[in-house]
């Protein structure tokens, strides 16, 4: 029974959601062929030191972060939702094949940055055209679809690379060529399967008046609730720090280095089985509620990262760990729509993005510095607390609407 109502909410979602969410598989295929191998491909032909590697991906990261926000201000503007994202797209696109020819570590730091850069621009004006394509009724539904793809594309892409290296001796160069095909068609379907949306008369004199403001980070053109609900996001972004603290605990409590991939593709896993699912559970108990549920899951699964002494352990908070995706990043996603006017949609999720984006870093500087003074436990149970706190922010100030 619960097939056939998957199967029935999946179906009847626009068909401007099924495409988006099949472009974001096919990039996401194409950009995990080649992004986990990428420090393998700097360390051993390029002879790149860690320092330039982190220095790779911080500036990369926090590229992305500031481009969100432009872009979906700029989206609301110009109101060319679809172009900007498929020029975010061609971007990245772009620079797969490129790094099939790259002889030197700051060619690499080049194209990693152009990639990121596509990544800020289609993100927020991508957001936008999901959550105009549907009523609120079914927005969460849409955003867990839409994030299911994306995970199973990220299933897909390091499989195909391993099979790749296995069946060439192990030519990087030749993956990072492959992985440019899904990109390519994702262009092709995203230009022909997805059109710019309509606005309501009211919104589109709304648009008028924005359109004559400076470029602004202020946000008091949106409404408190929506407020709150950043400030939440970012205190909960801050116990959020980065997954490779996880593999290395999961590491240091008996799982050996080859089954740690095993391990990441169970997680992958988990997210694409259960997205849509907990994208159709905010529908139907509200947004509020299942990201609080999902919060408080997360925030169970860190204090069990803390006390976890073995394998099994593991294995099991990875499993409960994709639940909390499952649960959240839909929900977050149609929340941002449920609370922001619909001509300031692109805006709303520009600056959304900006915030998790800028909690991103400290949140990893701060679990690392907690790690090496205070041990893996305490650091765990901070974070289960931060979430914990974030989770009160949201139900007290945002409320359980909707």
């Amino acid at each position: 029974m619960r097939s056939i109502a998957l199967l029935k909410a999946t179906k009847e979602l626009p068909r401007a959601v099924k495409v988006l969410a099949i472009v974001s598989l096919l990039n996401d295929a194409s950009s995990e062929m080649l992004y986990p191998l990428l420090p393998l491909f700097l360390r051993h032909e390029l002879k790149a030191s860690f320092a330039f590697i982190g220095l790779l991906e911080g500036i990369a990261e926090t590229t992305a972060s500031l481009l969100k926000l432009i872009s979906g201000w700029l989206a609301d503007i110009i109101r060319q939702h679809k172009l900007l994202t498929f020029i975010g797209y061609a971007l990245a696109g772009a620079t797969r094949p490129l790094m099939a020819f790259v002889n030197a570590a700051y060619q690499v730091l080049l194209l990693r940055f152009v990639d990121r850069i596509g990544k800020g621009i289609r993100t927020s004006p991508r957001d936008a055209l999901i959550a105009h394509a549907c009523n609120e009724g079914i927005r969460g539904t849409a955003f867990g679809f839409h994030r299911s793809l994306d995970h199973l594309g990220a299933l897909i892409g390091p499989m195909s690379a391993f099979a790749l290296l296995a069946l060439f001796g192990g030519q990087y160069r030749l993956v990072f060529l492959c992985a440019s095909v899904p990109a390519l068609i994702s262009l092709f379907v995203l230009w022909l399967g997805v059109s710019d949306p309509r606005l309501s008369q009211t919104s589109e004199v709304q648009v008028s008046a924005v359109s004559s403001k400076p470029i602004s980070l202020s946000l008091s053109q949106f409404d408190a609730r929506f407020r709150w609900l950043l400030a939440s996001v970012f205190a909960f972004t801050l116990s959020n720090s980065s997954d490779a603290f996880l593999l290395l605990r999961a590491n240091q409590c008996g799982v050996p280095e080859y089954a740690i991939p095993m391990l990441w593709t169970w997680l992958h896993i988990i997210k694409s089985a259960l997205s849509v699912y907990g994208g159709m559970l905010s529908d139907r108990i509200g947004r509020i509620k299942a990201i609080a549920l999902g919060w408080l899951t997360y925030a169970l699964v860190y204090a069990g990262f803390g006390v976890a002494s073995s394998p099994t352990h593991i294995w099991l908070l990875f499993t409960v760990y994709g639940l909390y995706f499952a649960m959240t990043e839909g929900a977050e996603r149609a929340i941002v729509a449920d609370l922001v006017s619909e001509h300031l949609r692109g805006s709303g999720y520009g600056v959304f993005h900006f915030v998790i984006g800028m909690g991103m870093l400290p949140a990893s500087l701060l679990f690392g510095a907690l790690w090496e003074a205070l041990g893996a436990t305490v650091a765990f149970m901070v974070c289960a607390a931060l979430s914990i706190l974030a989770t009160a922010i949201l139900l007290t100030k945002v409320g359980w609407a909707r």
